[in-house]
């Protein structure tokens, strides 16, 4: 996928950086009706990095 595509070899902080505009202009724009396609992709890898930050941060907390 594009999102994937923007994504790879950034870091977390980056990534997290990756908006719906990002992945529309990459695609050459997308027509208004597949838009919000665009925002559950950057809001699904939100979500993604929270989740790992999240889990990161327990395990983190468990070793300590």
């Amino acid at each position: 996928s594009m999102l994937t595509e923007l994504a790879k070899g950034k870091t977390i902080e980056e990534a997290k950086k990756i908006s719906m505009k990002d992945i529309s202009s990459s695609l050459g724009g997308l027509p208004p009706i597949k838009l919000h396609c665009s925002n559950l992709a950057a809001d699904g890898l939100k979500a993604a990095i929270a989740d790992y930050e999240k889990k990161k941060n327990n395990l983190n907390q468990k070793n300590k």
